[in-house]
């Protein structure tokens, strides 16, 4: 028996995981990113909240030409531990101090509090100095106070070794117990269940039925019965089949017993006669000779009849269950088709809602600094303001990715109600279309190819849509994975038109094409080239089936190698 370079189970653990780690990363990093602008907008407030501290006994320095005062301030804001520079400025924009790290700013003096980002991950808060003198307010100068990611990243340090360690916590523990569970109830099983039948002896069939140790009722409990009850019937017809042999090898005992006794009667009785006698019992025996083979030849025959009519019975019932097995798995082609496409976009959705979370969140943490800040009566206009540019950002992303959600989700509703019912209706041809390519945008959207749809903009039919559906996606899916298989761009001409009650679908690809034997066989059950490699072979029996019994019309498929494919449809209306 051939071994398995990688087992079912193995693969689809593999798929599972890989699904959980990407997810994990994502959001630990989202996590992370949030924390790190939480930090910097505590910072950021931390250095406005420093202005109310320092700024009153700086301005006068300022406005008394007390510059060592204002350097000393200065060098004592150093001190603080979120500050990582600090500039004064006089009103005419010279500086009288600039410590630490710092950046080069304009020669206009700060007329309100305003927060601005720097190259080298830093940023600054400045706010100009204005004096109160008998009732005027004069502009002495501006200050602007410098902070770095180094100080976010120190204050956020703690909780990124909580996040990471919990995201490795929890992978470690899913991943030890998604192993063990299919190592029990998959792995295990099918490795006990191919080693069971590849041990059948024909000669002692009882002593090869299957016993595995499966606890739960499942697919494989039936299987074993299923197989258990096969030997059955086998050891069942095996005694029938011995039983007639041996009635008939006694019946063959009695009848040349019976042969032989009238023979030696008839020797007995005719040992007298004449010479003309003689021949007369030699023709007698002759023909007695030829009734007996011709008996024997009865009732060969007979036995030869009744062995034929038990094989068709069987024979016909074996069909019966290979037509019902095909049926099933051409329904399980369809539902794993429109599995995929759910799979495809509901990745896809995911992004925006989980950009819409995370601006929620944020909306939601402004609110309540704002509603602390004005209950604690510190609200400012440029705390307001601020918070309005914030609010209106996100406001913004969230219209713009939940708009985005919607999108994906109308494009795909009706393509897969389509697909799971057959019910008609009337349908926008091109429009339908673009809504079934809209569909796949997951399996095109990491690739370069390219799909033309040339179709009258108000062609309008009465048909099943879903059938449609699965034509057309069986149809790009079969160039995407076949024809484009090492190919970065490639094109798919779609040409739809009408002529009097026949809808004709021309459908081209530029991929590898197919050789003339493979051509002929295209649309067969069960053909793929991509046996061991996923491949089914129902994707173009299916479609074959759809067009020509579901639609009651005809598909032809044209290729040669390296110059693509070619499927023309004709479907009455």
């Amino acid at each position: 028996m051939a071994n398995i370079k990688q087992g079912l189970s193995k693969r689809l653990l593999a798929r599972v995981l890989s699904v959980y780690f990407v997810l994990t990363l994502v959001v630990t990093v989202g996590q992370v990113f949030a924390e790190y602008l939480n930090a910097k907008r505590h910072i950021e407030s931390e250095l406005q909240t420093l202005k109310n501290t320092f700024s009153t006994s700086l301005t006068r320095a300022i406005w008394e030409l007390n510059t060592p005062q204002a350097k000393s301030i200065a060098t004592g804001l150093m001190e603080l531990p979120i500050v990582e520079g600090v500039q004064i400025r006089d009103e005419n924009g010279n500086y009288i101090a600039d410590l630490g790290l710092t950046a080069k700013q304009t020669i206009e003096p700060i007329t309100k509090g305003v927060v601005r980002d720097h190259a080298g991950g830093t940023f600054g808060y400045g706010f100009p100095l204005i004096f109160e003198f008998s009732g005027r307010t004069s502009l002495v100068g501006d200050v602007t106070l410098y902070s770095s990611s180094t100080i976010i990243l120190g204050r956020i340090e703690v909780g990124i070794f909580f996040l990471v360690g919990n995201a490795l916590i929890k992978t470690a523990f899913l991943v030890f117990l998604f192993m063990n569970a299919f190592r029990n109830m998959l792995t295990k099983p099918l490795t006990e269940l191919t080693q069971q039948i590849s041990e059948f002896n024909l000669d002692d069939p009882e002593s090869s039925k299957l016993a595995l140790s499966v606890d739960d009722d499942n697919e494989l409990t039936l299987l074993q019965n299923s197989y258990n009850n096969l030997i059955d019937d086998l050891i069942s017809f095996q005694s029938k089949l011995a039983g007639a042999q041996a009635d008939l090898q006694a019946a063959n005992r009695r009848l040349d017993d019976q042969n032989i006794s009238l023979e030696e009667e008839v020797a007995k009785k005719t040992a007298t006669l004449s010479k003309i006698m003689l021949d007369l019992e030699q023709q007698k025996d002759e023909l007695l000779i030829n009734q007996r083979e011709l008996r024997q030849e009865n009732e060969n025959r007979q036995f030869i009849e009744d062995e034929l009519r038990k094989r068709n019975s069987e024979l016909a019932t074996s069909m019966d269950t290979l037509q019902l097995a095909k049926d099933q798995l051409v329904e399980s082609e369809r539902m794993a088709s429109l599995g995929g496409l759910v799979a495809g976009i509901a990745h896809d959705v995911n992004t925006p809602l989980g950009v819409s979370v995370t601006a929620t969140s944020f909306l939601q943490e402004r609110v309540v600094n704002l509603q602390n800040a004005f209950e604690e009566k510190k609200l400012t206009s440029s705390t307001m303001s601020s918070f309005l540019t914030d609010a209106q950002q996100t406001i913004t992303l969230l219209t713009n990715n939940l708009n985005r959600a919607s999108d994906l989700i109308s494009s795909f509703k009706q393509v897969a109600v389509d697909q799971a019912s057959e019910a008609e209706r009337e349908i926008n041809v091109r429009q339908y279309l673009g809504e079934v390519v809209h569909s796949l945008a997951p399996n095109l959207k990491k690739t370069q190819h390219n799909i033309e749809i040339h179709c009258p903009d108000d062609l309008i039919i009465l048909c099943a849509p879903g059938v449609l559906a699965q034509i057309f996606t069986n149809m790009i899916m079969n160039s995407l994975i076949h024809a484009f298989e090492n190919k970065i761009k490639g094109t798919i001409k779609i040409d739809i038109s009408r002529s009097n009650d026949t809808l004709t679908i021309d459908y081209r690809d530029d991929g590898k094409g197919l050789p003339e034997g493979t051509l002929e066989r295209h649309f067969d059950a069960f053909f793929t080239t991509r046996r061991g490699k996923g491949g089914s072979g129902l994707g173009t029996h299916i479609m074959y089936n759809l067009v020509t019994q579901t639609l009651k019309g005809d598909i032809e498929a044209f290729s040669k190698v390296n110059q693509g494919l070619r499927y023309l449809i004709t479907i009455p209306l």
